[in-house]
C-alpha cells in the first residue's frame, strides 16, 4: 500500500511538472519555433516570457521566419532594439483563447496595435493563425504563418 501511494504521488508530480511549462518552454517543446526562441534569446526576452504573465503570443513559426530574406533576418537578429520591437509586437497582455478573439484592434506589449480578424479563420494583421490555443502555464500561443512588422 505504501509503495503504491509513493508511486501515485511520483506520477502525479510528473504529470504536474509536465503541464507546468511557460511560454518559452512550450515553444521549445513544440519544435517549430526554433527561430523565435533564438530571436527571444537575442532580444533578452526569455525571462520576460518565462514570467508570470499571462501573455498571448502570436508566435511566428520557423516557416514564417523563413519568408524573411536571410540577410534581413540576420540583420534583425543583430539589432536588439529593432528585434525587441518586432517580437513584443506579437505579444498581447492577458490570456486570449481563440474562441474569445473578436475582430478589431488590440494593443500589443510593444505599444502599437494589431488588427484581428475572424472571417475564414483568425488573422492578426493578415498573418493567419495556423495553430491556436497552445496552452502554457503563463499564457497561450497562437502560431502564425507570417512575421508581423510594427509600423
Amino acid at each position: 500500500m505504501k509503495k503504491s501511494l509513493i508511486a501515485l504521488a511520483l506520477s502525479a508530480s510528473a504529470v504536474f511538472s509536465a503541464q507546468a511549462a511557460d511560454i518559452v518552454d512550450t515553444a521549445v517543446s513544440a519544435g517549430n519555433f526554433k527561430t523565435l526562441v533564438t530571436a527571444l534569446t537575442a532580444a533578452g526576452l526569455v525571462d520576460t516570457l518565462k514570467g508570470p504573465g499571462p501573455f498571448t503570443v502570436f508566435a511566428p513559426t520557423d516557416a514564417a521566419f523563413a519568408k524573411i530574406p536571410k540577410t534581413d533576418l540576420d540583420a534583425l537578429l543583430k539589432d536588439k532594439a529593432a528585434l525587441t520591437k518586432v517580437l513584443t509586437y506579437h505579444v498581447v497582455p492577458g490570456r486570449v483563447m481563440a474562441k474569445d478573439i473578436k475582430a478589431g484592434s488590440v494593443k500589443t506589449v510593444q505599444g502599437g496595435s494589431v488588427t484581428l480578424a475572424t472571417m475564414g479563420g483568425v488573422t492578426v494583421n493578415g498573418a493567419k493563425v495556423v495553430a491556436a490555443d497552445v496552452a502554457a502555464d503563463n499564457g497561450v500561443i497562437h502560431a502564425v504563418d507570417t512575421v508581423i512588422m510594427p509600423k
